[in-house]
């Protein structure tokens, strides 16, 4: 289904679900994902979104490195791959190629869409902080985009 760029209020109100497949590119161009849990609008204006993620992950490593991210937001029908993302390492394993879920470019930074996700949330790396065993990764949010059916609660995958 085509994306419309949308209010990243709407965006926002939107982002009932705790899952996300947080998007990142490597220096040479290839893309990719990690399951995450723990992600929370903190701010409007200007628009900022923060991802927990451990320092150790090579997701971690990806964005502080080209200080962007994508986080785009899962349906039901893909719940099986989004596991799996969360089951392996990017380090060893091409997550895009063994889910067959498909890279797309995103509109203003580098690290893709899942086109199988119905909300993506463009980001540009502005801080971060250790917080225990995990970094709080806090983004601009340069542009938000979705499916015109992102919005039915119906769609979302864990509410």
């Amino acid at each position: 289904m085509p994306k419309v760029e949308v209010d990243i209020r709407e965006a926002y109100g939107s982002y009932l679900n705790l899952i996300s497949l947080i998007t990142s590119i490597d220096e040479k161009g290839k893309p990719n994902i990690m399951t995450g849990a723990w992600a929370i609008q903190f701010s409007l204006n200007p628009p900022l979104f923060g991802i927990l993620i451990s320092p150790k992950s090579y997701s971690y490593e990806l964005i502080t490195k080209t200080k962007e991210f994508v986080v785009n937001v899962p349906t039901k029908d893909i719940e099986e791959k989004v596991m799996f993302c969360g089951s392996c390492s990017g380090r060893t394993v091409d997550k895009f190629k063994e889910t067959g879920l498909t890279a797309i470019p995103a509109e203003r930074v580098k690290a893709p869409w899942v086109k199988e996700c119905i909300i993506h949330l463009e980001c540009r790396l502005l801080d971060t902080k250790q917080y225990g065993d995990h970094t709080l990764l806090l983004g601009e949010v340069l542009g938000a985009y979705a499916d015109k059916e992102a919005f039915s609660k119906d769609k979302l995958i864990f509410l």
